[in-house]
Parts: structure tokens; C-alpha cells; sequence
């Protein structure tokens, strides 16, 4: 299975480049060089702004989730795709770019999440419950206890 992933991910890093350079030359051709740089450029531009509306829009909703005493499980791996979403927008190259942007769209963002969160779900156990002392799956430290409903502390001191 890491011999598989190892084999993928060598080949990614080979073929990626390669083609960026085959598209980016096809794109000079047609356009000039000058223009291309200059739309590589834009791209770059645009998809960071993208990026920063769409991660500072995901940490609001964390922190909403947050709040309300609930996980941000969805909200987690959507800001996971919208940092792979940036580092592939300032990766030159219009493959990367198109890949970077149709991370950025809530619909093809929630399709990956899907898929993501399934494949994932598979590979992770959850061990625990409440997390609460003397419930399922909490936890008891040992050491001196503290009485939060007896303790109170003098302002005037």
C-alpha cells in the first residue's frame, strides 16, 4: 500500500511539471510570451484573494461551530481543501491553476470533501465518548482535585 502511494506521488511529481510546461508553452505560442507570464500572473492574484475569502469564510464557520458546542468536522476538511486549493494557485502553471479553482467552488469543494471524508473515515478509529470523568470513554487524572463550586476568590485581597 506505501509502495503504491510512493509510486503515485513520484509519478505526480514527474508527469505535473511536464505537462504544466507543455500547456504554458502551447499558451506562449498562441499568446506570446509576454501575455502568458502576464495571465500566469493574474491567475496567481486572483486565486489568492479567492483563497483568503474562502479560508476566512471556513474559520467563521468553525468558530460558529465552535460556539454551539459542536465539531467542525465538514468545516475542518474544507479548510484543508482550500489550503491545497492556495498552494496549487501559487504553483505556476494552468493545470494546477484550474485544479486550485474548482477546489475554491463550494459545489466541487463539498463533491471532494465527500469523497475525502469517506476514504478517511475508513483509515480512522474514534476511541471515547464524552470525554467526561465517570462516563464512557472519559478520562480520570489523578492528582489533587479542585472543587470548582466551592472555590471563589476575594477581589479585595
Amino acid at each position: 500500500m506505501v509502495g503504491d502511494m510512493l509510486a503515485v506521488l513520484i509519478l505526480l511529481l514527474v508527469s505535473v511539471p511536464l505537462l504544466e510546461l507543455y500547456v504554458i508553452a502551447q499558451v506562449a505560442g498562441g499568446l506570446g510570451v509576454g501575455q502568458t507570464i502576464l495571465l500566469l500572473l493574474v491567475v496567481s492574484v486572483v486565486g489568492a484573494w479567492m483563497v483568503r475569502r474562502s479560508g476566512v469564510g471556513v474559520l467563521n464557520q468553525i468558530r460558529t461551530r465552535l460556539e454551539r458546542g459542536e465539531l467542525p468536522g465538514n468545516e475542518l476538511a474544507d479548510g484543508v481543501l482550500i489550503l491545497l486549493a492556495g498552494a496549487l494557485m501559487l504553483t505556476p502553471g494552468f493545470l494546477t491553476d484550474a485544479v486550485g479553482l474548482l477546489l475554491l467552488f463550494p459545489p466541487t469543494r463539498i463533491v471532494v470533501r465527500s469523497v475525502l471524508v469517506r476514504r478517511c473515515s475508513k483509515r480512522i478509529t474514534v476511541v471515547g465518548g464524552s470525554g467526561a470523568p465517570g462516563r464512557p470513554g472519559g478520562h480520570r487524572r489523578s492528582g489533587p482535585t479542585l472543587d470548582t463550586d466551592s472555590y471563589r476568590t476575594d477581589m479585595d485581597d
